[in-house]
């Protein structure tokens, strides 16, 4: 048996794995660290910590782990922007003002400091990823007064000095989207102590993900061309970004364009420097990139008749990879995002797989450490893995199992509490992006926070808060996703009762021009509200009569949708223009392209459409609106060259595509769309006056956050097609609305968020009365990759028509809940012929 490498962090995991799941199941890692300014430009109570005349130096133990070095490194970089002033990096305190920075039982600089009980330490002891920062008056000879920051371990002491950073007002996204900080002459430390951890989710981090057309051209052209790859010097940068953002783990690119993670052993050591957890995606079992690493034929990846083989393989890695702090990934699929070959039914596939992480814990057990307790294991039921689990996998108590999104963003089955109280515990693996059925979303990132925060904060409550996994495609756009997600990971009750705009606000106060908050906030709010109902990237429609994908929608929904658009990408320009030149470039990396791309994305398709319909009737108009399109085309390539052309000097040349990128995957992109030539266009003004003078479209509806009787539901802002949506968390619930028909021969029609409710079950059932009739049972089945839910993850909607054809006036409907968790967006009236063309239920 190999020995296990002495590592410091491995008994910290033995130790925290013991007790994690029991302490996190009574709530007692789910803490606030309330807002603590540790920085002022003022003396107060503090002192002078770097200013103009002060020898600062950084010290740092050189027993310490490499991590908080490289932190140590960072935050002196950090203190050079922020104030102009150098400050040195040592390994003793010399005369002077001096920040320390240690890890607990690790750094003799701090242990002796701790043995002289001018410190408490005792919440620090055996806690995971916590700090401690405060002021203590001689610390060491010479040195009359210092800021000290420790760690319970590596990456706890790393933490703190990152968050030394973020409070003198460098943002995470500093490199990653160019945030300029604001200059400061001095930093004078507050006195007293900061406390911050355990963090509520003990594995925290991203996955980069299909990188072929954004992170890996830039990384192999522009950033690192000398490799020609994504590699240790893209790596470290994605490394110190997650530690900035208070996370540990790294799922990494993956996809065939990109060399595998371990074929270079560089990637990994760095890896370990920074204190980064690495694990591997649910096709990726034992840390094998198999699109990348598997050579044998590809029909012998198959444990029913390659036991060996495949055995090898994956024994190969854990002898490699002993040494390093990973998160092991059991199970098996195909060698990409395919399901497992060689069982027939779904009995034999449940034997195979419990065999197969039997087979491999014992590699596990052979090759990392005799006891499987100290070894980080999870188990994800992605796509079909879900149906295998549900039929009986018998997964190890001390393996996580990690529950998956349908890829869109609706979790589709939360732990029970026998399973969440298992020693493993549960987690979510979740899409901020996704390439795959019916259609993906590559391109921006419009996943509304108020969905991400509705969704994790109930897998938390039960019990996913052992992993955390967050798909963010190539990092950008998604940094405002990432952020929200990561945030929640760290303090589950941060953003808890708060609404998507209030967060939205204290992201842009602390990333952007504070001034410009609170507009910037109202900007972004209805960006992420107008995509959710249909994201840029989805704007096609399911084939009627002819394979022309026209949309559903009115030609006075289509004015409105426009004109909304119209407004706020006027209105962001105009913000722009207040925006400081230091933040300019961050303002549109942030902001503006974002808004702005959707816009012109709504206006080529459905100007197109307007083309399309009235060429033949209208031709005055027509070409009016295919100049409409033709403009917001050359919008779409002007934004994108600015993005990868200009911003911060060519910076991320290569980085953002436009979509579709190309004709790969071409099955599950929105196809090119066909635009009028210049002989077919006219000045677009016409077809734009009819957009912003229009008035709105006339369908009677109502929101159902009007309701006029409330017993069990509770108002979520920020998704659906209002304000927001009710959501029943228990059957029983009952709300009342009342909605007024203009004329006869109208059925009410309910639109719900296709959600899906606790449990096992994937059915959304209410019960609906019109006017005080008997109730009528109406059910959404959630099966996925059904027609019907493939509609509904792109409109974002499930519908269904209920009662009777309604007379003229106002009429009061009800409606009961008869699964936990259903979301009611909206009431409507609709004609009896259109519900065969529109109802996705």
């Amino acid at each position: 048996m190999r020995k296990l490498p002495s590592k410091p962090w491995l008994l910290g995991v033995a130790l925290a794995l013991s007790v994690w799941p029991a302490c996190a199941l009574a709530g007692k890692v789910a803490r606030t660290d309330a807002p603590q300014a540790i920085f002022s430009d003022a003396p107060g109570d503090g002192f002078l910590l770097v200013g103009p005349g002060v020898s600062t130096t950084i010290v740092v133990d050189a027993a310490d782990a490499a991590v908080v070095r490289h932190a140590a490194d960072d935050l002196a970089a950090d203190i050079k922007t922020v104030t102009g002033q150098s400050v040195a990096v040592a390994g003793q305190a010399p005369a002077g003002a001096a920040i320390l920075v240690g890890t607990l039982g690790e750094s003799p600089l701090i242990d002796r400091l701790v043995a002289t009980r001018k410190l408490d330490v005792s919440r620090l002891k055996g806690a995971w990823e916590s700090f401690v920062i405060t002021t203590v008056d001689r610390p060491a000879p010479g040195v009359d007064k210092a800021l000290v920051v420790i760690g319970s371990d590596r990456r706890g002491a790393a933490f703190g000095v990152y968050e030394l950073a973020q409070d003198m007002g460098v943002s995470p996204w500093a490199w990653w989207a160019d945030v300029t900080p604001r200059h400061r002459d001095r930093l004078f430390a507050r006195a007293g102590a900061h406390r911050f951890g355990p963090p509520s989710v003990r594995y925290r981090g991203v996955f980069v993900n299909d990188e072929d057309w954004g992170l890996y051209p830039w990384a192999a052209k522009t950033f690192d061309p000398e490799l020609g790859d994504i590699g240790p010097k893209t790596y470290r940068r994605v490394f110190t970004l997650l530690l900035r953002l208070k996370a540990n783990t790294l799922w990494p690119a993956m996809h065939h364009t990109t060399a595998p993670f371990n074929a270079d052993p560089a990637n990994a050591r760095l890896a370990d420097e920074y204190a980064i957890v690495m694990g591997s995606s649910h096709a990726e079992a034992m840390l094998r990139n198999n699109v990348g690493e598997w050579k044998d034929a590809p029909e012998k990846f198959n444990y029913a008749t390659n036991p060996d083989g495949v055995k090898a393989y994956w024994e190969e890695r854990a002898k490699a990879n002993s040494g390093y702090e990973s998160l092991w990934t059991v199970g098996m699929r195909g060698i990409h995002d395919t399901g497992m070959v060689g069982p027939k039914t779904v009995q034999e596939k449940v034997a195979l797989l419990d065999r197969i992480i039997s087979d491999q814990r014992e590699i596990l057990k052979r090759d990392v450490s005799p006891d499987l307790i100290r070894i980080p294991q999870i188990f994800v039921p992605y796509k079909e893995v879900l149906e295998i689990y549900r039929a009986g996998v018998k997964v190890p108590d001390d393996v996580t199992i990690v529950w998956p999104d349908d890829n869109f963003g609706y979790i589709r089955q939360f732990a029970s509490l026998e399973e969440a109280a298992r020693k493993g515990g549960a987690g979510v693996y979740y899409h901020l992006s996704y390439l795959g059925y019916p259609l993906s979303y590559l391109w921006l990132s419009t996943t509304p926070p108020a969905l991400v925060q509705e969704e994790m904060i109930h897998a938390w409550d039960k019990g996913a808060r052992n992993v955390w996994i967050a798909n963010v495609g190539d990092i950008k756009p998604a940094e405002i996703g990432t952020s929200h997600f990561l945030e929640m990971a760290w303090d589950i009750d941060r953003w808890r009762g708060r609404s998507q705009r209030q967060f939205l606000e204290d992201w842009t106060r602390r990333t952007l021009d504070p001034a410009l908050a609170s507009k910037t906030a109202d900007l972004l709010d209805t960006y992420y509200r107008l995509n959710f109902e249909r994201r840029p990237e989805h704007l096609e429609w399911q084939p009627k009569a002819e394979n022309r994908h026209l949309s559903s929608y009115t030609p006075a929904e289509v004015n409105d949708r426009l004109r909304a658009f119209r407004q706020l990408a006027a209105a962001t320009e105009a913000t722009g223009r207040q925006v400081s030149p230091a933040l300019a470039d961050a303002w549109f990396e942030l902001v503006e392209f974002p808004i702005r791309i959707s816009a012109a994305a709504n206006m080529r398709f459905f100007a197109a459409e307007r083309y399309n319909e009235l060429i033949d009737g209208d031709q005055a108009m027509a070409r009016s609106a295919g100049g409409a399109a033709v403009e917001a085309q050359a919008e779409i390539t002007a934004l994108t060259d600015r993005f990868n052309n200009q911003i911060a000097g060519g910076k991320w040349r290569g980085l953002m595509p436009e979509e579709p990128a190309d004709s790969q995957w071409r099955i599950y992109r929105a196809r090119p769309i066909p635009l009028p030539g210049a002989a077919l266009t006219a000045d677009p003004a016409t077809f734009l006056a009819v957009v912003d003078g229009d008035p709105p479209a006339d369908s009677p509806l109502v929101e159902a956050e009007a309701f006029t009787a409330n017993t069990g539901w509770r108002r979520v802002e920020g998704v659906g097609r209002g304000q927001g949506v009710m959501i029943a968390d228990a059957a029983g619930a009952s709300l009342s609305v009342q909605i007024t028909a203009p004329s006869e021969g109208l059925r009410v029609q309910l639109g719900v968020l296709p959600i899906f409710p606790d449990g096992q079950a994937e059915d959304i059932v209410v019960e609906v009365s019109v006017d005080g009739g008997p109730l009528e049972a109406v059910r959404w089945p959630r099966a996925v990759g059904s027609p019907a839910w493939a509609q509904g993850v792109l409109d974002n909607q499930l519908t269904a028509t209920v009662g009777p054809e309604l007379s003229p006036g106002p009429h009061t409907v009800r409606v009961v809940s008869r699964a936990r968790r259903v979301a009611l967006d909206r009431l409507r009236l609709v004609k009896p012929e259109i519900v065969a063309t529109h109802e996705n239920h």
